[in-house]
């Protein structure tokens, strides 16, 4: 799937992680949509990984969206936590 794509589904999943994943309320609607686009490009590069390259993720339909989810859900988390540890200078332990 081309980049732009992934862009757009990105943006999707960045919204539907945004009302997935509450705890960093400071993002904002346009904040979550611009970590869904890195989400669902990471997602798309994990699942070219684990896939060997095939292409399951081809256009925007439901499997491209669930796996630029799951990546934008970790982007997310992965952004609260390191913005969670240097705003307060200790882990999030």
């Amino acid at each position: 799937m081309g980049i732009l794509s992934w862009i757009v589904v990105g943006a999707i999943a960045g919204w539907l992680a945004g009302m997935l994943v509450k705890g960093d309320e400071s993002l904002g609607f346009i904040g979550h949509i611009g970590l869904g686009i890195v989400g669902g490009l990471v997602g798309g590069f994990i699942a070219g990984l684990l896939t060997g390259g095939k292409d399951y993720t081809t256009g925007i339909n439901l499997p491209t969206i669930v796996v630029a989810v799951v990546g934008a859900i970790i982007v997310v988390v992965a952004w609260s936590a390191l913005r969670g540890r240097t705003r307060t200078g200790r882990g999030a332990i």
